[in-house]
C-alpha cells in the first residue's frame, strides 16, 4: 500500500508549508490575561511593608490612590517614592473626575504614627473625602480562637 492510498488518495505527495498559529495565539492570550491580573498586585504591594494585624474588619477595595509608608518613614504613592513636602500636590494630581476621593494608607506596623497623620493632613488639604488605613487580617484559625474566648461583661 502506498502513501496516497493510506491517506485516502487526496494528498498525492503535497507538503504542507503553513504553520498553524492558533495554539500559539491561545498561549499568548492566556499569558496576557495572567499578566493583566498579576501586574497591579505586584506593583501595589511592597514586600518591606508589613501592616499591623487586625482582629476584624473587611477587605479594602483597591482605591484610586494608595499611599505606602515604610518603617523608616519613606512615602510611596502607587509604588513611586515621594517626598513628604510634595505629597499634597501629588494627591491633587491623582484626583480623577467622577471617582470617589479616597486614599488608602498602607503603613508598616513599626511606622511612627506621626507619619500616618501627615498623610491624613495631606489628604485633608487635597480635599479627599475618605482616608482608609489598611491592616493585615488575622489567619482564619486565630479569628476562630478569638471568637471562642468568652468575653467578660
Amino acid at each position: 500500500m502506498n502513501v496516497s492510498q493510506a491517506t485516502g488518495g487526496k494528498r498525492q505527495g503535497r507538503v504542507i508549508n503553513e504553520i498553524n498559529i492558533t495554539p500559539l495565539t491561545d498561549i499568548f492570550l492566556v499569558l496576557l490575561i495572567i499578566m493583566m491580573v498579576v501586574a497591579p498586585m505586584i506593583q501595589s504591594l511592597r514586600p518591606d511593608i508589613k501592616p499591623p494585624q487586625v482582629e476584624n474588619g473587611q477587605a479594602i477595595p483597591q482605591g484610586p490612590v494608595t499611599v505606602e509608608i515604610t518603617e523608616d518613614g519613606a512615602f510611596f504613592v502607587e509604588g513611586d517614592p515621594v517626598e513628604m513636602a510634595s505629597l499634597k500636590d501629588i494627591l491633587l494630581q491623582r484626583i480623577e473626575e467622577g471617582q470617589e476621593k479616597n486614599v488608602i494608607v498602607r503603613a508598616d506596623k513599626a511606622t511612627r504614627s506621626g507619619a500616618v497623620m501627615r498623610v491624613f493632613e495631606a489628604a485633608r488639604d487635597a480635599e479627599y473625602e475618605k482616608v482608609t488605613v489598611a491592616g493585615e487580617p488575622l489567619s482564619n484559625q486565630r479569628q476562630q480562637e478569638l471568637q471562642q474566648v468568652p468575653r467578660e461583661e
